[in-house]
């Protein structure tokens, strides 16, 4: 589930993977390897990509398909 979102979100932004990499500090293969399902996400990775796309983690993480995040402190 986790995987299939954040291809969907970074495609339907029209966004290369080296791109997000990049802002995750990553290598393009890692990030690669999160889309496909082949590592998991940390903590730390699945927050980084809820603030870039302005999302909740709980949307990234499939628990919710609401997608607005909750407001911060």
């Amino acid at each position: 589930m986790v995987f299939e979102r954040i291809r969907n979100l970074r495609e339907d932004r029209d966004i290369k993977q080296r791109q997000i990499a990049e802002y995750l500090n990553v290598s393009q293969n890692t990030y690669s390897q999160y889309e496909n399902g082949i590592i998991s996400l940390s903590a730390e990775t699945a927050v980084k990509l809820a603030e870039f796309y302005e999302i909740s983690v709980d949307y990234l993480l499939g628990l919710t398909d609401e997608k607005q995040p909750y407001k911060r402190r």
